[in-house]
């Protein structure tokens, strides 16, 4: 019998809101808690490691679920932490159970077995990306249009360095959507918006928006943005109606250019 990470009673690894709404947008949450199963302890880590941005993108899902109402458009989150097994990175990736996470010794992701990392992926990944999967491939046999979200926080200080942008877009091969929502969000008095910065969608380190939406061939975009702005349910409410809106207007734009 093979290792079993989640017990019965612990959550299913993905969480799906408003599966048949009629948006075009499909958002999705790669990081959006910091559960741990119980089997796994804390990973060898403190309360206080396990609240921080290496656990969960802080604000991420509060601001997919105020988009997701506005819009009435599919969300997909998944509800374990990264440090679980990180579900935006691929995984043969080094990363994607991290024995270090920024400056964090992770021990409980130390010397792992095979069936160990197995247990994750088969109970944590692989539900995660075959729900997305599944909602997509229905709207594609459905005829709907849809453009991905891949919504993210990234910290307001990495390593020291203190990041002054308050928001960023990220894509490889395909820069159509997210130029128009670059283009939106840099329209607003006040806001800097990376291009493809502090990452790069080019580096090849993402999962989530080149396997679902690069490789699909459907309008897609990483969005990041600043955790200490979406903290709080203020920040959340404030950046949720500015996505929603300026989503739509990135497709209007978009439309316009490629139909």
């Amino acid at each position: 019998m093979s290792l079993q990470l989640l017990a019965p009673d612990e959550p299913s690894a993905v969480a799906a809101y408003r599966r048949d709404g009629k948006s075009p947008f499909v958002i999705t949450v790669d990081h959006a808690s910091r559960r741990i199963p119980r089997s796994l302890g804390d990973l060898g880590l403190s309360r206080a490691d396990l609240a921080r941005h290496i656990a969960w993108d802080i604000g991420a899902l509060e601001v997919a679920h105020q988009v997701s109402a506005i819009l009435d458009a599919p969300l997909i989150a998944q509800s374990y932490s990264r440090l679980v097994i990180d579900c935006n990175r691929r995984p043969d990736d080094p990363a994607s159970i991290a024995a270090l996470s920024e400056l964090t010794h992770i021990p409980g992701n130390v010397d792992l077995s095979q069936e160990q990392i197995a247990a994750r992926r088969r109970e944590v990944f692989d539900p995660y990306h075959g729900c997305l999967r599944e909602l997509l491939d229905g709207r594609a046999r459905a005829g709907t249009r849809t453009i991905l979200i891949v919504q993210h926080s990234m910290t307001n200080v990495f390593k020291g360095v203190r990041r002054e942008m308050h928001a960023a877009v990220l894509y490889d091969k395909d820069p159509r959507f997210a130029q128009c929502l670059l283009e939106v969000l840099r329209s607003e008095p006040g806001l800097v918006v990376g291009d493809n910065e502090p990452y790069s969608g080019k580096h090849k380190i993402g999962y989530t928006a080149p396997q679902h939406g690069e490789a699909r061939g459907i309008p897609h975009v990483e969005v990041e943005l600043r955790q200490d702005l979406i903290e709080s349910h203020a920040g959340q409410r404030e950046w949720g109606t500015r996505m929603a809106r300026a989503l739509v207007s990135a497709e209007r734009s978009f439309l316009q250019r490629h139909g």
